[in-house]
C-alpha cells in the first residue's frame, strides 16, 4: 500500500477511515485506491463520501497518481445521483473544520445550488486537483466546493465557512431533507439515518446493474 506524505501517528492509528471495519456496512464501491461509502450521519439521502484508502490529511495531501481514479469516482457519483436523486454538490474540509482527520469528499444531491463568485468569498478557482495540491503545500488549510458551474478554494476562516454553510449548503439540505429547515445534530442525523442510507444503498445496487448494463466498466 502507498504510504501518505503524512507521518504515522497516533491519531492515523485510531483513524476511522483507515479502518475498514468502522464502515463497512455502508461500503457501496470499492477501487484500488478508495471507498465510496454512504455517509453514517447524512445530511440527506444520497450523501456520499469518497474516501482514499491510504492515510491523507486532505485532497490536498493525496499525489498525483490518484487523480484520474478520483475524477472516475466523481462522475461515477455525479451519474448516479442524476439518476435517483438531484446534481451534484462537492464539499470538503481541507483540514479546516474536519471531524476526521482523514481525506474524505462529501457528494451532495443538492441539486440546483450555486454559490455567486460576485461575493468574493472564495481565494482560488480549481482548474484540476494540482491546484489544490499547491494551495495545501504553500497556504495550508483550507475548504473547497464546487457546484455545476465552477470548483473554488475558500481560507480557512470563519466568516466565510460560516456564509457558504447558511447559504449555499443549508438551502440545498432544507430542499432534499423533508420538512428539516435547521442544520441537525450528529447523533439525530445517526439515528434518522438509518433508513436513508439503506435506501442510499438499495439505489446504488441498481444502479451500478443499469451501469453494467450500458457498458459503463466497474
Amino acid at each position: 500500500m502507498q504510504q501518505g506524505s503524512s507521518a504515522i501517528s497516533a491519531d492515523q492509528k485510531s483513524c476511522a477511515f483507515c479502518e475498514r471495519a468502522h464502515f463497512a456496512p455502508n461500503i457501496l464501491k470499492e477501487t484500488t485506491n478508495f471507498h465510496i461509502v454512504a455517509d453514517h450521519a447524512p445530511l440527506v439521502e444520497g450523501h456520499i463520501l469518497i474516501i482514499p484508502k491510504t492515510h491523507y490529511r486532505c485532497y490536498g495531501d493525496t499525489p498525483a497518481n490518484l487523480d484520474t481514479e478520483l475524477f472516475t469516482l466523481k462522475k461515477e457519483v455525479a451519474r448516479f445521483f442524476q439518476h435517483y436523486y438531484a446534481p451534484i454538490i462537492f464539499w470538503e474540509h481541507g483540514v479546516f473544520h474536519q471531524t476526521v482527520f482523514h481525506a474524505h469528499l462529501h457528494c451532495f444531491p443538492f441539486g440546483d445550488v450555486t454559490y455567486d463568485l460576485s461575493q468574493n468569498l472564495h481565494k482560488h478557482m480549481v482548474e484540476d486537483q494540482n491546484d489544490i495540491r499547491a494551495w495545501f503545500q504553500h497556504q495550508g488549510h483550507y475548504f473547497y466546493l464546487e457546484d455545476a458551474q465552477h470548483a473554488m478554494i475558500f481560507p480557512p476562516e470563519p466568516e466565510p465557512y460560516m456564509r457558504i454553510i447558511q447559504e449555499v449548503l443549508r438551502p440545498g439540505v432544507v430542499r432534499r431533507s423533508q420538512g428539516h429547515t435547521q442544520w441537525r445534530p450528529v447523533a439525530q442525523r445517526i439515528e434518522e439515518g438509518k433508513a436513508l442510507i439503506q435506501s442510499t444503498i438499495a439505489h446504488w445496487h441498481t444502479f451500478e446493474q443499469q451501469e453494467q448494463e450500458a457498458g459503463y466498466a466497474h
